[in-house]
């Protein structure tokens, strides 16, 4: 249900705050994607993280939206790769997203118990994906829940962030270019005519 990826002019103003967040020492799964350059790898982290600005209640919903958002298949999901640790932190940190991310869990929590009479983690999954599909897609749009589609786009925003700049959303892209290298690959054409000028790496 992620919909669609981070656009292209996001990517350094993502990865900077991301970067920022790497230093909060209380994440037990969230880890940077390029944590590794430093010793973060040697950092021991907490067993269980500890919300620094939802409650607990709020907490367990932006987990499961992430969970929903970014699924775990046949690769990690949100929730493997820490997503709702990142979203709680990201959102202590700004104050001006405080009042959307707060105003919108209720106002899930509200629709929520209005056609199916528990909170939205309470509904099976069903459930749960009925309600979300007029909020994330254009086909499915409903008046009235123009709130609850403003709130879910940040939420996907969020999610979307946590996750491609994590080291779990990093191993799952797979792209060589987004990899660190202690030091520099020799070319793997050995046998190309164009490359037998070049020096050997023990060379």
């Amino acid at each position: 249900m992620a919909g669609q990826g981070i656009e292209r002019r996001e990517v350094l103003r993502i990865m900077a705050m991301a970067a920022a967040a790497a230093t909060f020492p209380g994440f037990s799964r969230w880890g940077f994607a390029c944590g590794h350059v430093g010793n973060a790898a040697t950092q021991i982290k907490p067993a269980t993280y500890q919300p620094q600005f939802f409650s607990a209640k709020e907490y367990a919903l932006v987990d499961c939206l992430a969970d929903l958002i970014i699924p775990r298949d046949a690769t990690p999901g949100a929730r493997d790769a820490g997503v709702p640790e990142f979203i709680d932190f990201m959102v202590w940190s700004d104050p001006a997203i405080q009042y959307e991310f707060r105003t919108g869990l209720t106002w899930m929590n509200a629709q929520a118990e209005r056609r199916g009479g528990k909170l939205f983690v309470e509904l099976d999954s069903k459930a749960q994906i009925a309600m979300l599909e007029p909020l994330a897609y254009r086909e499915k749009f409903r008046d009235g829940d123009e709130d609850g589609r403003a709130f879910f786009r940040l939420m996907r925003e969020y999610t979307v962030m946590g996750f491609y700049t994590s080291e779990v959303g990093y191993k799952d892209l797979d792209n060589p270019a987004l990899k660190f290298y202690a030091e520099s690959p020799e070319c793997p054409h050995k046998d190309d005519p164009e490359h037998r000028h070049l020096t050997p790496v023990n060379g």
